[in-house]
């Protein structure tokens, strides 16, 4: 699949210049950039779930209790 991008002439030298101090291809540099933004946020919902179910139940365990609790111990 190709994407155009349209940047103008200050932004695409600046993202040349990034992607050769990276040794990257400007593709390369796109697809990373991207893929990382898209985890980022897929991350921060994942936070923000486990943030509000902690809200409900805030029962915490130390590892000694895991351990003993899963028979590791």
């Amino acid at each position: 699949m190709a994407i155009s991008l349209r940047l103008n002439d200050e932004d695409t030298i600046l993202v040349k210049e990034y992607a050769k101090l990276h040794n990257m291809s400007v593709s390369d540099l796109i697809r990373q950039a991207v893929l990382e933004k898209i985890e980022d946020e897929y991350d921060l919902n994942a936070y923000n779930k486990a943030m509000e179910e902690f809200k409900q139940d805030s029962t915490t365990y130390t590892l000694d209790e895991v351990e003993k609790e899963l028979g590791l111990s």
